[in-house]
């Protein structure tokens, strides 16, 4: 037993002793498939704090022969399957936290630092294979799997880091590129290689560096769509156990859309909310903003409008195959959109091809980074929202009207109506303070056809729901004529509170007061 060779289960031991322990122990089941096939080499990129280090602990437990963990997996997911007993801590595992490595190397290359590091637990667990000094760690296991036919399984977190936090220095990147392609790559002492960090496999023009790794990443999780982060039924059994609310655990946490979960929670800050039993920003607490302000200051080809079309609850189509996979190569707004989507900023709907900000936690971030600057017209509509609301809620029609005036001026050298859809967007920005009590729903189906924004509040807050139809060049009367004929309410089944509707119009050809307002409560 080492530290890198062959590590204990006291990591994963910490984890299912802890208070809040979610049994992630079926991604097991999926690593014991790719074993020994051509799927071996496994690429897992998620935002800082959803679970990565975790999984490699717990594969580490369940692989490593250095340890006895059956009693650990009792009654987990995982002990009912066939394939449970035959793999159980039957491999030599290599754990390597690049993190670590390029902490501690100082003036050394990562890589010579880690060879050193890693071949002396070699020659004390294997020796006798290796007659010399001075070998790496491939020519290490080579000699070792031509002696004892040993596969191993290499467990590799923050494999990203030297991409993240040495951004300038590119020949450092491709050294440490080839490094990890010599040690893997169609090397037969590969039992599995299972590499995780935030950013995917780094791309250098058309082809990769690491080509033999199937990715899983925040654009597209494949099978381990499950384990990605906490869902619907798990957040629901905690809030239970807690006593703490279900949907708005959903508006602060969830939104993370996949092709078959539709529903993921970032984990780390629903583990804190039911720890504290307070809902409250706690993944964004661990990073300051300026990460995320650094990005979208860079206004590449209408970057601010697509920021503040999805702060008013819109989408926006990305091209996330141009992205290069690391943080400092940005050529258009696709590639620092999709840079967003993998830091976990924003989620991403891989059938539509959009992405949005996916939660209230993730906004109040946005809010804090425009904040300090080069926002200003923004920060005035977001401050005004608050009042426009209130007007909404008093039955108040020409201050609402003259509210969306004014908003409508301070976002227009950002956002331009064209039609409904942009129009959507910028109301969603007008009332933009309401996401502090309410859900805000965006085309929903209801009746014959979609209401425009449906507000529901939580279920904490006593206030009226609010449904609003859009109109474009025509009357707010006939968008309100539009929601009782259309059915709309329908789609509050389950709502018993107050109904407030509200018709909205702009009128392009009116300067001054381009928008009229209709409030009817139901």
């Amino acid at each position: 037993m080492g530290f890198y060779l062959n590590p204990d289960n006291d990591g994963f031991w910490n984890a299912v002793r802890s208070e809040i322990y979610v049994d992630k122990t079926g991604l097991i089941s999926y690593t014991n498939k790719c074993l020994n096939t051509e799927q071996r080499y496994i690429c897992v990129s998620r935002p800082r704090r959803f679970g990565k280090s975790m999984a490699l602990k717990m594969l580490a437990a369940y692989y490593s022969c250095g340890c006895d963990s059956a009693e650990l997996f009792a009654g987990r997911k995982i002990e009912s399957e066939e394939t449970f007993k035959e793999h159980l801590n039957r491999y030599d595992v290599i754990f390597l936290n690049m993190q670590q490595f390029l902490i501690e190397s100082k003036e050394q290359e990562i890589t010579e630092y880690l060879e050193q590091e890693v071949v002396d637990e070699l020659q004390e667990e294997y020796g006798e294979c290796l007659p010399r000094q001075g070998m790496g760690v491939a020519q290490a296991l080579r000699k070792i799997y031509v002696k004892t036919k040993k596969k191993f399984i290499f467990l590799i977190d923050e494999w990203d880091c030297v991409m993240r936090e040495r951004q300038e220095l590119e020949g450092l990147q491709r050294r440490y590129l080839d490094f990890l392609r010599n040690l893997l790559k169609d090397q037969p002492y590969v039992a599995l290689a299972y590499a995780t960090g935030i950013l995917p496999v780094k791309k250098y023009g058309q082809h990769s560096a690491l080509n033999m790794f199937w990715e899983y990443s925040m654009t597209n999780q494949k099978a381990l769509e499950e384990f990605t982060g906490f869902t619907d039924d798990e957040v629901k059994g905690l809030c239970q156990r807690f006593g703490m609310d279900f949907e708005e655990a959903g508006s602060w946490y969830d939104g993370y859309l996949l092709v078959n979960y539709k529903h993921v929670y970032n984990p780390k800050s629903v583990v804190e909310a039911m720890c504290c039993h307070r809902f409250s920003s706690y993944w964004t607490s661990t990073e300051t903003y300026d990460a995320i302000k650094t990005y979208i200051d860079m206004d590449f080809d209408g970057l601010r409008t697509d920021i503040a079309q999805m702060l008013g609850g819109g989408r926006v189509r990305v091209n996330t195959f141009s992205f290069q996979n690391d943080m400092r190569n940005f050529k258009t707004k696709d590639d620092v959109l999709t840079l967003l989507i993998h830091l976990g900023y924003l989620g991403y709907d891989s059938e539509t091809e959009e992405a949005f900000i996916p939660n209230k936690e993730i906004i109040r971030e946005f809010e804090n980074a425009m904040s300090v600057g080069g926002w200003e017209e923004i920060m005035r509509i977001l401050k005004a929202s608050e009042k426009l609301l209130e007007d909404t809620l008093k039955g108040d029609e020409k201050s609402v009207a003259r509210g969306l005036d004014k908003a409508h001026m301070e976002a227009a050298s950002i956002l331009t109506y064209n039609d409904e859809n942009s129009l959507s967007c910028a109301i969603g920005l007008a009332y933009y303070s309401a996401r502090k009590d309410y859900r805000l729903i965006r085309e929903l189906p209801a009746g014959k056809g979609f209401a425009d924004i449906v507000f529901l509040p939580l279920p904490s807050v006593n206030k009226p729901a609010l449904v609003v139809e859009l109109k474009y060049d025509k009357t707010a009367d006939t968008a309100i004529r539009q929601i009782k004929d259309r059915h709309y309410v329908q789609a509050l089944n389950g709502y018993g509170g107050e109904v407030l509707l509200v018709g909205i119009n702009y009128d392009k050809n009116r300067t001054d007061k381009p928008h009229s307002c209709v409030i009817e409560k139901l």
